[in-house]
């Protein structure tokens, strides 16, 4: 397969295996070892990577064909580093479709990630609760989702490097590792739910009707993000872990009007919540790849 073009067909964006393998090169060149696990950090939860040592940072501008991030709560990185030993790469921002990507361009990272070489994955994010059971402040913990609001990143040619045509989607979310992450948890007293979530197009927030629609098709949460990395990931053969930290309740549940400024403002506030489990998930993970 070495040196052959594939393309997936866009209609007017092409997008060529090679490009792939350019951005690679040009983002191994800025680092020093090579990551193993990656993390992508949802609205609010930047602060994490300020936790790594022996850091360094690649701005998604300085890696070639590569989309930029629009959103002003994204610091718009890579930070790659050791977390306690861990190496790990920290993408602080991510793609969204309603920044008018497609779903494929948003998923470049994911693949770009697995490329470097990472063999676990978390996708965290900042978003609405769609059961009243789970509180604003809490923690769900990702065993399934719903994606249908957004066209599936792997429309198109499929490329095979990528994974295989049709792909499985039984444990999107690893299992396993998310079933001890959710007992440490709850061990550090953790306000930890596991749960379902659906993404939802945005940029606007959901209404009243879609929020109840989503739960009574068993949703628990509601957001603008991470479905589509997770069928990218679970493409490519990443185990992969969801964590969501419920910033309010949707419309509907609440009459409180929602802004953007109070979800940046709710993951400051868990931050230190945040980190403790984070810091278990990847202790997890570490393990897991250790009895691999």
């Amino acid at each position: 397969m070495k040196g052959k073009a594939f393309i997936i067909d866009l209609g007017e964006k092409q997008v060529k295996y090679s490009q792939y393998r350019e951005r690679t090169e040009s983002v191994k060149q800025k680092i020093h070892f090579q990551p193993l696990i990656g993390v992508v950090l949802g609205t609010g939860l930047n602060n994490f990577a300020e936790k790594l040592s022996n850091s360094v940072s690649v701005s998604f501008s300085e890696i070639p064909n590569r989309p930029h991030a629009t959103n002003k709560a994204h610091k718009g990185r890579f930070v790659f580093g050791f977390y306690n030993d861990i190496p790990v790469v920290i993408s602080e921002g991510r793609l969204h479709y309603y920044e008018g990507y497609t779903s494929e361009e948003c998923v470049r990272p994911i693949r770009l990630r697995k490329r470097l070489g990472i063999k676990r994955l978390v996708l965290t994010n900042a978003c609405g609760s769609a059961n009243p059971e789970f509180k604003p402040g809490s923690f769900l913990l990702l065993k399934d989702q719903i994606s249908r609001m957004v066209p599936s990143p792997l429309i198109g040619e499929n490329i095979p490097e990528f994974g295989p045509r049709f792909s499985d989607r039984s444990d999107v979310y690893d299992r396993k590792d998310r079933e001890v992450i959710l007992q440490e948890g709850r061990k550090e007293s953790l306000p930890i739910h596991e749960g379902t979530y659906r993404q939802f197009t945005g940029p606007q927030y959901e209404t009243a009707a879609e929020v109840s629609l989503a739960h009574n098709l068993g949703a628990d949460a509601v957001g603008r993000s991470t479905a589509i990395e997770a069928i990218a990931s679970s493409h490519r053969g990443l185990k992969t872990i969801g964590i969501s930290l419920l910033t309010n309740y949707g419309t509907g549940i609440s009459s409180h009007k929602l802004t953007d400024e109070e979800v940046v403002e709710r993951g400051k506030e868990n931050s230190k919540n945040f980190e403790k489990l984070l810091e278990i998930a990847l202790k997890v993970l570490w393990k897991g790849m250790e009895d691999d």
